[in-house]
C-alpha cells in the first residue's frame, strides 16, 4: 500500500528534491508549498565580528550578492554550514546542537563586547538576538529574505480534513502556522487538526516540535539531524513501522 507524505518546501529545487526523495523512499509525495521565499536585497554587514547564517537560503543570497565574511562565521545546523562551504567559506562555529538556544550557548563565552550580524530571514526567534545580548554582543539583525505563504497552498489541508493524508513534514514553525491558516481559510482548521490524528507527524526541531502541539497537533518523529532528509526518513521508517 502506497503512503501519502505532505511535502511544505518552497516551490523551487528544494520541493523538487523533496518530492524525489520521497518518491525513491516509495511514498506518495503530496507537494503543498507553504512558503514563498522574498529576497530584501541586503547582505550581511561588513564590520562584524562575528556573523550568524541560519539557513542555506540565506547562505545562497549573501553569497550571490558577492559577501565577504569580515569575521567568524557562524552556522546553524550541517546543511547551513555545508551551503556555506560549497560557496567557499570557512565555517568557524557549529553548535552542538542546531537550535537558536544551540548557538547562544556555544557564542556566549566569547561574545562580549563583539559585533554579531545575525542574518536570516523575517521570521527569526529572538531567542537568537536575545540570548547573545544578554552575552554582552553588540547585535545587529540583517533580513536577507522574507517568507510568506503561497496563496494558492492548502491541498494537504483538505486531505487532512477528510483522513486521505498519512504523514506531513513540517520543517519550521511557519510551515505549521501557514498550513493552519490555509486550513482556517477553508474553514477546515479543526477537522484538519482531528484529521492528522491518525497521520505521522514530523518536525525538524524541538522549537517545531512545540508550535505544532501549542496547536493542538500532536507530533510523533523529531528528526535527530536538523535537515529534511533526516526527517523524512525517519518519518518513513515511523509509517512502514504501521503498515
Amino acid at each position: 500500500m502506497t503512503v501519502s507524505v505532505g511535502v511544505f518546501r518552497p516551490d523551487d529545487a528544494r520541493l523538487t528534491q523533496a518530492v524525489e526523495l520521497l518518491e525513491e523512499l516509495g511514498t506518495e509525495p503530496v507537494p503543498d508549498p507553504m512558503l514563498a521565499v522574498e529576497p530584501t536585497d541586503a547582505i550581511p554587514r561588513s564590520d562584524a565580528d562575528y556573523t550568524v547564517l541560519t539557513s542555506k537560503t540565506g547562505v545562497e543570497l549573501a553569497a550571490h550578492a558577492g559577501w565577504t565574511p569580515p569575521g567568524a562565521v557562524c552556522a546553524i545546523g550541517s546543511s547551513t554550514a555545508d551551503s556555506l562551504r560549497a560557496y567557499g567559506y570557512s565555517v568557524d562555529i557549529i553548535p552542538d546542537q542546531f537550535t537558536s538556544s544551540g548557538l547562544v550557548a556555544a557564542l556566549s563565552d566569547r561574545v562580549d563586547g563583539a559585533r554579531v550580524d545575525v542574518a536570516r530571514s523575517d521570521h527569526g526567534s529572538p531567542v537568537l538576538t536575545d540570548g547573545l545580548e544578554d552575552a554582552g554582543a553588540y547585535v545587529h539583525e540583517t533580513v536577507l529574505y522574507r517568507l510568506t505563504r503561497p496563496p494558492r497552498a492548502g491541498v494537504s489541508t483538505e486531505l487532512a480534513a477528510t483522513g486521505e493524508i498519512d504523514a506531513v513534514l513540517f520543517t519550521s514553525s511557519l510551515t505549521v502556522d501557514h498550513f493552519l491558516d490555509a486550513a482556517s481559510e477553508r474553514g477546515l482548521r479543526e477537522t484538519a487538526i482531528d484529521g492528522l490524528g491518525d497521520a505521522v507527524i514530523g518536525a525538524i526541531g524541538p522549537p517545531t516540535q512545540r508550535t505544532a502541539e501549542n496547536a493542538g497537533i500532536d507530533v510523533d518523529v523529531v528528526s535527530d539531524r536538523a535537515d529534511f532528509e533526516a526527517l523524512a526518513r525517519t518519518v518513513v521508517d515511523r509509517l512502514s513501522e504501521r503498515v
